[in-house]
């Protein structure tokens, strides 16, 4: 008897972070606690791109958002990142 062939198809897990995705296909992720880059899979590869402060939201994401949130994109694939809840906002001035 011929042998079936079997394939085995991975399936990556559910990104937990992911909030949503906009219209235009980019994602909203929440940040974990501390992160500094991207944490996006390119390929076989993560992004890595350094997190950004954004100022300029558009609509959409001004929805999720509380009064004074801080909203991070990544500069290489433009992923966004709302705020970790346990982290204090990083607006206020330098402290020496």
């Amino acid at each position: 008897m011929p042998e079936a062939e079997t394939t085995t198809e991975v399936v990556a897990p559910p990104d937990p972070n992911l909030i949503s995705t906009l219209s235009d296909g980019t994602k909203v992720k929440k940040r974990k606690l501390r992160q500094r880059a991207c944490n996006e899979p390119l390929k076989k590869k993560i992004c890595a791109g350094h997190l950004k402060r954004w100022y300029e939201f558009p609509g959409e994401v001004q929805g999720m958002l509380d009064v004074g949130n801080e909203v991070y994109r990544c500069e290489r694939c433009q992923t966004l990142y709302l705020p970790n809840d346990e982290e204090v906002p990083r607006t206020g001035t330098l402290a020496f």
